[in-house]
């Protein structure tokens, strides 16, 4: 799953959580992992909605001015079925890269 570039530090810091596609047939799955340098987002929900039922709350939670912004950039190809997905987004192990402050590369602390 794709994102605009000026959507993704929203979606890294937790902000937008919600986005609408509108595709022939879904095109993630609800437990389906999909990297977002540095890590990840996760789909934690999936479901269709009718094209009257994009409001423009909806269009703001995913990130957008309005209705008329959201569905110009959520078209993808001749989709004509809309789909809200929700997600979380998830960092990378930090655990694994960092190092102690007294430790240099190669190194380990005794």
């Amino acid at each position: 799953m794709q994102f605009l570039q000026v959507r993704r530090d929203r979606i890294r810091n937790g902000e937008i959580t919600t986005t609408v596609r509108l595709w022939q047939r879904p095109h993630v799955k609800v437990g389906g992992r999909y990297a977002l340098p540095p890590g990840e987002v996760v789909v934690t929900k999936m479901f269709e909605i009718s094209l009257a039922d994009v409001t423009p709350e909806l269009a703001r939670s995913s990130g957008f001015v309005g209705v008329v912004d959201l569905l110009r950039v959520a078209k993808h190809g001749p989709g004509r079925r809309v789909f809200v997905i929700e997600f979380r987004y998830v960092a990378p192990d930090s655990s694994r890269r960092r190092r102690r402050p007294n430790e240099k590369h190669g190194a380990t602390a005794r």
